[in-house]
């Protein structure tokens, strides 16, 4: 579809009629400067008198000027091609990830699919990689953590790549013990650059925290403050003892301070239910967003009112050329003609 960034410079288009209403150039000199000029008039019985020659306006002249005009207008105004609106999906929910490395993560107490007994964090990767392949239209960001949290993948919507690098993911590769709390507050400055409303906190720990140097429960009332909803999800044995106790009571406190869910996963298939709930109350979020791409085209106007131009001129060199070979040959053609 064409359009005009500025249409309202149509309104000097018909400035070429002024042309037309306006006087004739004048300009005084003398037709012919003789000593004899008296004597010459005498002979041949004329009288001279002041006046001038007004050169003829041309119809022809005057259309070419007017097209030439009005392409050049046209060419002011912009012309656009507006291509077919293309729509895209823009994230409005930032979705990050907290996945605990402990060394407790290494216990096989789950089966998978296959009916194989595997460790936690193979279990927790598998429905993982699940989850992330149903979030199209999130941001999704990855925190491990385990004697200190670190940032694995920044907010992406690159979903495979935080797929891959959570499966290349390792029991003890960030410490041995629990650092929930620290975690927490990596994944609150994480959110600080984000420009969403929606903003989310999947924890995911199968132990208590024995090193974060911020409680979890200060870290979730800061989070609450930066409107950061968290969910937590424990993964091992209630009843475990020691630095591998579960601690329920701080998971539980850290979901409802910040409006979230608490959830128990005792084995993997209430695990893939935990996230199967999860993937329904944090429904994603997208805006579409149309728009149609405009291609500037001012070049063809201006083409054409050059191309209009260099005929208009060729073709009056011609008539030109024509017209002054013909006098030429006029004299020739009288005397054969005697």
């Amino acid at each position: 579809m064409l359009a005009f960034a500025y249409p309202w410079l149509a309104l000097l288009a018909p400035l070429p009629l002024i042309w037309l209403g306006l006087p004739a150039h004048a300009e005084r000199r003398a037709g012919l400067r003789v000593p004899f000029f008296d004597q010459l008039a005498r002979l041949s019985g004329q009288k001279p008198f002041e006046g001038g020659v007004v050169a003829r306006r041309g119809a022809a002249r005057f259309a070419v000027l007017t097209l030439v005009w009005l392409l050049a207008l046209a060419a002011l105004a912009r012309p656009q091609w507006i291509d077919p609106p293309l729509h895209r999906d823009l994230p409005t929910r930032d979705l990050l990830l907290l996945v605990d490395l402990s060394g407790s993560m290494d216990t096989k107490d789950f089966v998978d699919q296959s009916g194989q007994t595997v460790d936690r964090l193979t279990a927790v990767k598998q429905v993982l990689d699940d989850f992330l392949s149903r979030r199209k239209g999130d941001r999704v960001g990855v925190v491990v953590f385990g004697d200190a949290p670190f940032a694995l993948v920044p907010f992406t919507t690159d979903l495979e790549l935080s797929r891959a690098m959570l499966r290349d993911t390792a029991v003890g590769m960030a410490g041995p013990r629990t650092a929930f709390g620290d975690a927490i507050g990596l994944g609150i400055g994480l959110f600080a650059r984000s420009t969403v409303k929606a903003r989310t906190i999947i924890a995911l720990t199968d132990g208590n925290d024995t090193v974060s140097k911020v409680p979890p429960a200060e870290a979730a009332r800061v989070a609450k403050d930066k409107g950061i909803v968290i969910h937590t999800v424990a993964v091992g044995d209630p009843t475990a003892a020691g630095e591998d106790k579960l601690d329920e009571a701080a998971l539980k406190e850290v979901a409802s301070t910040t409006g979230g869910g608490f959830f128990r996963a005792l084995d993997r298939a209430q695990l893939a239910q935990i996230y199967q709930r999860l993937d329904e109350i944090e429904t994603r979020r997208i805006d579409t967003v149309s728009f149609r791409p405009r291609r500037d085209i001012y070049w063809i106007p201006l083409a054409g009112g050059l191309v209009l131009t260099l005929l208009a001129q060729g073709l009056q060199l011609a008539w030109r050329h024509r017209r002054d070979h013909a006098s030429a040959r006029a004299p020739a053609i009288v005397e054969r003609s005697s």
